[in-house]
Protein backbone atom coordinates (compact mmCIF):
# COMPACT_ATOMS: atom_id res chain seq x y z
CA UNK A 1 0.00 0.00 0.00
CA UNK A 2 1.22 3.51 -0.83
CA UNK A 3 2.79 5.35 2.13
CA UNK A 4 0.59 8.40 1.62
CA UNK A 5 -2.55 6.26 1.72
CA UNK A 6 -1.42 4.63 4.97
CA UNK A 7 -0.88 7.89 6.83
CA UNK A 8 -4.12 9.32 5.43
CA UNK A 9 -5.96 6.36 6.95
CA UNK A 10 -4.16 6.97 10.25
CA UNK A 11 -5.51 10.53 10.25
CA UNK A 12 -9.07 9.29 9.64
CA UNK A 13 -8.85 6.84 12.54
CA UNK A 14 -7.43 9.36 15.02
CA UNK A 15 -9.92 12.10 14.08
CA UNK A 16 -12.86 9.70 14.44
CA UNK A 17 -11.74 8.78 17.95
CA UNK A 18 -11.08 12.36 19.02
CA UNK A 19 -14.32 13.77 17.62
CA UNK A 20 -16.37 11.23 19.54
CA UNK A 21 -14.41 11.78 22.75
CA UNK A 22 -14.52 15.58 22.64
CA UNK A 23 -18.20 15.74 21.77
CA UNK A 24 -19.11 13.41 24.62
CA UNK A 25 -16.98 15.37 27.08
CA UNK A 26 -18.24 18.76 25.87
CA UNK A 27 -21.91 17.83 26.24
CA UNK A 28 -21.30 16.32 29.68
CA UNK A 29 -19.40 19.43 30.80
CA UNK A 30 -21.73 21.96 29.15
CA UNK A 31 -18.54 23.57 27.83
CA UNK A 32 -18.66 25.56 24.60
CA UNK A 33 -14.86 25.48 24.56
CA UNK A 34 -14.74 21.69 24.50
CA UNK A 35 -17.67 21.48 22.08
CA UNK A 36 -15.84 23.91 19.80
CA UNK A 37 -12.92 21.51 19.87
CA UNK A 38 -15.27 18.67 18.95
CA UNK A 39 -16.52 20.70 15.97
CA UNK A 40 -12.94 21.37 14.97
CA UNK A 41 -12.07 17.68 15.17
CA UNK A 42 -15.23 16.77 13.26
CA UNK A 43 -14.21 19.00 10.39
CA UNK A 44 -10.70 17.61 10.67
CA UNK A 45 -12.28 14.21 10.11
CA UNK A 46 -14.02 15.47 6.98
CA UNK A 47 -10.73 17.01 5.86
CA UNK A 48 -8.92 13.73 6.50
CA UNK A 49 -11.45 11.91 4.32
CA UNK A 50 -10.98 14.49 1.56
CA UNK A 51 -7.20 14.16 1.86
CA UNK A 52 -7.47 10.38 1.66
CA UNK A 53 -9.53 10.38 -1.53
CA UNK A 54 -7.42 13.14 -3.11
CA UNK A 55 -4.25 11.14 -2.44
CA UNK A 56 -5.84 8.13 -4.11
CA UNK A 57 -6.87 10.26 -7.08
CA UNK A 58 -3.55 12.07 -7.49
CA UNK A 59 -1.63 8.79 -7.56
CA UNK A 60 -3.41 7.73 -10.75
CA UNK A 61 -1.24 7.87 -13.87
CA UNK A 62 -1.85 10.36 -16.67
CA UNK A 63 -4.69 9.51 -19.04
CA UNK A 64 -6.20 10.85 -22.26
CA UNK A 65 -8.00 13.67 -20.44
CA UNK A 66 -5.30 14.46 -17.87
CA UNK A 67 -2.07 14.40 -19.83
CA UNK A 68 -0.13 16.01 -16.97
CA UNK A 69 -1.46 13.58 -14.38
CA UNK A 70 -3.85 14.17 -11.49
CA UNK A 71 -1.57 15.99 -9.05
CA UNK A 72 -3.74 19.09 -8.73
CA UNK A 73 -6.50 17.06 -7.13
CA UNK A 74 -4.46 17.41 -3.95
CA UNK A 75 -4.34 21.20 -4.32
CA UNK A 76 -8.11 21.30 -4.76
CA UNK A 77 -8.49 19.10 -1.68
CA UNK A 78 -6.28 21.43 0.35
CA UNK A 79 -8.43 24.41 -0.66
CA UNK A 80 -11.60 22.58 0.37
CA UNK A 81 -9.98 21.69 3.69
CA UNK A 82 -9.08 25.33 4.28
CA UNK A 83 -12.67 26.41 3.59
CA UNK A 84 -13.90 23.79 6.05
CA UNK A 85 -11.57 25.21 8.68
CA UNK A 86 -12.97 28.69 8.10
CA UNK A 87 -16.48 27.29 8.47
CA UNK A 88 -15.52 25.69 11.76
CA UNK A 89 -14.14 28.97 13.05
CA UNK A 90 -17.35 30.80 12.18
CA UNK A 91 -19.48 28.16 13.92
CA UNK A 92 -17.37 28.39 17.05
CA UNK A 93 -17.67 32.18 17.23
CA UNK A 94 -21.44 32.06 16.69
CA UNK A 95 -21.74 29.59 19.56
CA UNK A 96 -19.38 31.46 21.89
CA UNK A 97 -20.53 35.08 21.53
CA UNK A 98 -23.82 34.73 23.47
CA UNK A 99 -21.93 33.21 26.40
CA UNK A 100 -19.77 36.29 26.77
CA UNK A 101 -22.76 38.07 28.30
CA UNK A 102 -24.30 34.96 29.86
CA UNK A 103 -21.52 32.59 30.96
CA UNK A 104 -22.66 29.03 31.71
CA UNK A 105 -21.25 26.92 34.49
CA UNK A 106 -18.84 24.26 33.27
CA UNK A 107 -19.08 20.77 34.79
CA UNK A 108 -16.86 17.67 34.96
CA UNK A 109 -13.63 19.62 34.58
CA UNK A 110 -11.47 16.58 35.32
CA UNK A 111 -12.93 14.57 32.46
CA UNK A 112 -12.57 17.52 30.12
CA UNK A 113 -8.94 17.99 31.09
CA UNK A 114 -8.26 14.31 30.41
CA UNK A 115 -9.90 14.44 26.97
CA UNK A 116 -8.02 17.60 25.98
CA UNK A 117 -4.70 16.20 27.18
CA UNK A 118 -5.13 12.95 25.27
CA UNK A 119 -6.27 14.91 22.21
CA UNK A 120 -3.22 17.16 22.22
CA UNK A 121 -0.82 14.23 22.61
CA UNK A 122 -2.45 12.06 19.94
CA UNK A 123 -2.73 14.90 17.43
CA UNK A 124 0.89 15.85 18.00
CA UNK A 125 2.02 12.33 17.08
CA UNK A 126 -0.29 11.97 14.07
CA UNK A 127 0.40 15.48 12.73
CA UNK A 128 4.14 14.86 12.94
CA UNK A 129 3.79 11.67 10.90
CA UNK A 130 1.57 13.44 8.37
CA UNK A 131 3.89 16.43 8.07
CA UNK A 132 7.00 14.32 7.54
CA UNK A 133 5.30 12.16 4.94
CA UNK A 134 3.71 15.14 3.21
CA UNK A 135 6.99 17.01 2.91
CA UNK A 136 8.94 13.94 1.84
CA UNK A 137 6.42 13.07 -0.87
CA UNK A 138 5.51 16.67 -1.74
CA UNK A 139 1.83 16.08 -0.93
CA UNK A 140 -0.12 19.31 -0.26
CA UNK A 141 -3.16 17.32 0.87
CA UNK A 142 -1.21 15.55 3.61
CA UNK A 143 0.53 18.76 4.64
CA UNK A 144 -2.85 20.49 4.89
CA UNK A 145 -4.17 17.65 7.02
CA UNK A 146 -1.07 17.86 9.20
CA UNK A 147 -1.60 21.58 9.77
CA UNK A 148 -5.20 20.89 10.74
CA UNK A 149 -4.08 18.51 13.44
CA UNK A 150 -1.18 20.69 14.54
CA UNK A 151 -3.64 23.55 15.03
CA UNK A 152 -5.75 21.13 17.04
CA UNK A 153 -2.76 20.49 19.29
CA UNK A 154 -2.46 24.18 20.11
CA UNK A 155 -6.19 24.72 20.57
CA UNK A 156 -6.56 21.61 22.74
CA UNK A 157 -3.71 22.84 24.89
CA UNK A 158 -5.46 26.22 25.15
CA UNK A 159 -8.76 24.67 26.18
CA UNK A 160 -6.93 22.47 28.69
CA UNK A 161 -5.29 25.54 30.18
CA UNK A 162 -8.68 27.24 30.40
CA UNK A 163 -10.20 24.25 32.16
CA UNK A 164 -7.46 24.32 34.77
CA UNK A 165 -7.88 28.08 35.32
CA UNK A 166 -11.66 27.74 35.59
CA UNK A 167 -11.22 24.96 38.14
CA UNK A 168 -9.16 27.18 40.42
CA UNK A 169 -10.81 30.57 39.78
CA UNK A 170 -14.41 29.86 38.81
CA UNK A 171 -14.14 32.38 35.94
CA UNK A 172 -16.58 30.70 33.56
CA UNK A 173 -16.34 33.57 31.09
CA UNK A 174 -12.96 32.12 30.13
CA UNK A 175 -14.80 29.29 28.37
CA UNK A 176 -16.23 31.42 25.50
CA UNK A 177 -13.08 33.56 25.41
CA UNK A 178 -10.95 30.47 24.85
CA UNK A 179 -13.39 29.27 22.19
CA UNK A 180 -13.00 32.56 20.31
CA UNK A 181 -9.23 32.35 20.64
CA UNK A 182 -9.42 28.84 19.16
CA UNK A 183 -11.39 30.19 16.20
CA UNK A 184 -8.77 32.86 15.53
CA UNK A 185 -6.04 30.22 15.38
CA UNK A 186 -8.24 28.23 13.03
CA UNK A 187 -8.62 31.24 10.71
CA UNK A 188 -4.84 31.71 10.66
CA UNK A 189 -4.28 28.08 9.65
CA UNK A 190 -6.95 28.34 6.94
CA UNK A 191 -5.43 31.46 5.40
CA UNK A 192 -1.99 29.84 5.26
CA UNK A 193 -3.43 26.75 3.59
CA UNK A 194 -5.37 28.79 1.05
CA UNK A 195 -2.33 30.85 0.15
CA UNK A 196 -0.18 27.80 -0.54
CA UNK A 197 -2.80 25.78 -2.41
CA UNK A 198 -4.08 28.64 -4.56
CA UNK A 199 -0.48 29.36 -5.52
CA UNK A 200 -0.17 25.90 -7.05
CA UNK A 201 -3.53 26.18 -8.79
CA UNK A 202 -2.43 29.38 -10.56
CA UNK A 203 1.05 27.97 -11.30
CA UNK A 204 3.17 30.05 -8.94
CA UNK A 205 6.82 29.13 -9.40
CA UNK A 206 8.67 26.86 -7.00
CA UNK A 207 10.21 28.28 -3.85
CA UNK A 208 13.49 30.20 -3.97
CA UNK A 209 15.29 27.28 -2.31
CA UNK A 210 13.97 24.80 -4.87
CA UNK A 211 14.90 27.01 -7.81
CA UNK A 212 18.34 27.60 -6.33
CA UNK A 213 18.80 23.82 -6.11
CA UNK A 214 17.80 23.48 -9.77
CA UNK A 215 20.28 26.15 -10.81
CA UNK A 216 23.07 24.49 -8.82
CA UNK A 217 22.45 21.21 -10.62
CA UNK A 218 22.41 22.95 -14.00
CA UNK A 219 25.62 24.80 -13.18
CA UNK A 220 27.37 21.51 -12.44
CA UNK A 221 27.06 20.76 -16.18
CA UNK A 222 28.18 24.22 -17.31
CA UNK A 223 31.28 22.88 -19.08
CA UNK A 224 28.98 21.05 -21.49
CA UNK A 225 26.79 23.93 -22.65
CA UNK A 226 26.97 27.64 -23.36
CA UNK A 227 24.20 28.87 -21.06
CA UNK A 228 20.62 28.27 -19.98
CA UNK A 229 17.76 30.75 -19.85
CA UNK A 230 13.97 31.02 -19.57
CA UNK A 231 13.89 28.71 -16.56
CA UNK A 232 10.26 28.14 -15.56
CA UNK A 233 8.92 26.06 -12.70
CA UNK A 234 5.56 25.18 -11.20
CA UNK A 235 3.94 22.61 -8.95
CA UNK A 236 0.86 20.43 -9.35
CA UNK A 237 0.05 18.53 -6.17
CA UNK A 238 3.11 16.45 -5.29
CA UNK A 239 4.64 16.92 -8.75
CA UNK A 240 7.10 19.57 -9.91
CA UNK A 241 7.47 20.77 -13.49
CA UNK A 242 10.65 22.39 -14.80
CA UNK A 243 11.33 23.66 -18.30
CA UNK A 244 14.21 25.70 -19.67
CA UNK A 245 16.14 26.62 -22.80
CA UNK A 246 19.66 25.20 -23.07
CA UNK A 247 22.16 26.80 -25.46
CA UNK A 248 24.66 24.23 -26.74
CA UNK A 249 27.57 24.34 -29.22
CA UNK A 250 26.06 24.35 -32.68
CA UNK A 251 28.67 21.86 -33.86
CA UNK A 252 27.62 19.20 -31.35
CA UNK A 253 25.76 16.19 -32.68
CA UNK A 254 22.12 15.57 -31.84
CA UNK A 255 23.16 12.41 -30.03
CA UNK A 256 25.58 14.29 -27.78
CA UNK A 257 23.03 16.99 -26.95
CA UNK A 258 20.37 14.37 -26.25
CA UNK A 259 22.70 12.49 -23.91
CA UNK A 260 23.50 15.72 -22.05
CA UNK A 261 19.80 16.51 -21.58
CA UNK A 262 19.17 12.98 -20.31
CA UNK A 263 21.90 13.38 -17.70
CA UNK A 264 20.55 16.74 -16.53
CA UNK A 265 16.99 15.40 -16.32
CA UNK A 266 18.09 12.32 -14.38
CA UNK A 267 20.08 14.44 -11.93
CA UNK A 268 17.16 16.79 -11.31
CA UNK A 269 14.75 13.90 -10.82
CA UNK A 270 17.13 12.14 -8.45
CA UNK A 271 17.55 15.22 -6.26
CA UNK A 272 13.95 16.44 -6.47
CA UNK A 273 11.46 13.59 -6.48
CA UNK A 274 8.39 13.90 -8.67
CA UNK A 275 10.05 16.33 -11.07
CA UNK A 276 9.18 16.41 -14.76
CA UNK A 277 11.79 18.19 -16.89
CA UNK A 278 11.44 19.63 -20.38
CA UNK A 279 14.57 21.05 -22.05
CA UNK A 280 14.45 23.04 -25.28
CA UNK A 281 17.91 23.08 -26.87
CA UNK A 282 19.25 25.89 -29.03
CA UNK A 283 22.51 26.22 -30.99
CA UNK A 284 24.89 28.96 -29.95
CA UNK A 285 24.48 32.08 -32.08
CA UNK A 286 27.65 33.29 -33.80
CA UNK A 287 28.17 36.98 -34.41
CA UNK A 288 29.93 37.88 -37.64
CA UNK A 289 30.55 34.22 -38.40
CA UNK A 290 32.14 33.37 -35.06
CA UNK A 291 30.71 32.11 -31.78
CA UNK A 292 31.69 34.57 -29.06
CA UNK A 293 31.77 31.82 -26.46
CA UNK A 294 33.84 29.10 -28.08
CA UNK A 295 35.62 30.96 -30.92
CA UNK A 296 34.35 28.37 -33.41
CA UNK A 297 34.36 29.78 -36.91
CA UNK A 298 31.16 28.37 -38.33
CA UNK A 299 32.08 29.15 -41.93
CA UNK A 300 35.30 27.17 -41.63
CA UNK A 301 33.45 24.25 -40.07
CA UNK A 302 30.95 24.22 -42.89
CA UNK A 303 33.68 24.18 -45.54
CA UNK A 304 35.65 21.43 -43.83
CA UNK A 305 32.54 19.43 -42.84
CA UNK A 306 34.01 18.08 -39.58
CA UNK A 307 33.10 14.64 -38.35
CA UNK A 308 30.83 14.22 -35.36
CA UNK A 309 33.61 13.27 -32.97
CA UNK A 310 35.40 16.56 -33.66
CA UNK A 311 32.34 18.53 -32.58
CA UNK A 312 31.44 16.28 -29.66
CA UNK A 313 34.77 16.90 -28.06
CA UNK A 314 34.14 20.62 -27.91
CA UNK A 315 33.30 21.78 -24.36
CA UNK A 316 31.97 25.14 -23.25
CA UNK A 317 32.36 27.09 -20.07
CA UNK A 318 29.00 28.78 -19.44
CA UNK A 319 29.15 32.43 -20.33
CA UNK A 320 32.95 32.39 -20.67
CA UNK A 321 35.18 32.34 -23.72
CA UNK A 322 37.06 29.07 -24.14
CA UNK A 323 40.79 29.16 -24.68
CA UNK A 324 40.75 26.18 -27.05
CA UNK A 325 39.57 26.08 -30.65
CA UNK A 326 36.34 24.19 -31.30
Amino acid sequence: MDEKVKVARLSIASNTLLTAGKLTAGVAMNSVGVISEAIHSGLDLVAALIAYFSVLQSSRPADDRHLYGHGKFENVAAIVEALLIIGAGIMIIVEALPRLTDPHQVHALGWGALVMGVSAALNLVVSTVLMRTGRRTGSPALEADAWHLRTDVYTSAGVLTGIVIIHFTGLYILDPLIAIAVSLLIFKAAIDLLRGSLGSIVDVRLSDDEEAAIQRILSSYSSNFVQFHDLRTRRAGPDRYVDLHLVVPRCQSIAAVHELCDRIEADLQENMSGTSVLIHTEPCRPVGGDCLVCTVNIAVYRREEPSCHECDGHAHAAGQKSETDG
